[in-house]
């Protein structure tokens, strides 16, 4: 083999190492894996206000499942995904299932959104600061939606950077419930 011919070819296998490593922590990134440390405890303990101006923190459903979804009304996928989350609710609510909304959004799109949509859970409204809560959870991106899995003891189990469809969901809840 001439000289030539090897360099190519060492080129190419570091050429497709390269590739590959790079595919592959794209989509680790995107993925939503790896919650800083906290971040489980972050979220519980975060203050948002729901629709009716009060204040709320995550932990009161502590002991259920449940799934915390951060959206906006002007979010396509978002907007694809809360009639799959308005399903499993029903479905599940009886055997401690519970989802709850973290709109990234000002109160009166929310409030038509929420009626348009037949929303059955709790919505809470969020600011920048909780876009910096959902990264700190996963979220590296910062990227709507995005979607967190506690378990009943309060800690995330899964996590989903972008829309999420009911087959996955249901994978990620039901050996939970």
């Amino acid at each position: 083999m001439t000289i030539n011919k090897r360099r190519f070819l060492q080129f190419g296998a570091v050429a497709v190492l390269a590739a590959a490593t790079g595919v592959g922590f794209n989509a680790w990134r995107l993925s939503g894996a790896g919650a800083g440390e906290g971040a489980a405890e972050a979220v519980m303990a975060a203050r948002l206000t729901d629709l009716q101006g009060q204040t709320q923190m995550l932990r009161q459903w502590r002991g259920k499942v449940l799934v915390v979804n951060f959206w906006a009304t002007w979010c396509a996928p978002c907007r694809e995904e809360i009639p799959v989350f308005v399903r499993l609710q029903k479905k599940y609510r009886a055997q401690g299932l519970q989802f709850v909304g973290i709109a990234i959004d000002r109160l009166d799109p929310v409030q038509v959104f929420v009626r348009e949509f037949g929303i059955n859970y709790p919505v809470l409204l969020g600011g920048i600061e909780t876009v910096d809560l959902s990264r700190n959870a996963g979220n590296r991106v910062g990227a709507l939606p995005f979607t967190l899995v506690f378990n009943r003891a309060g800690e995330i189990a899964a996590t989903q950077v972008g829309e999420v469809k009911e087959a996955q969901l249901q994978g990620m809840i039901e050996p939970l419930l």
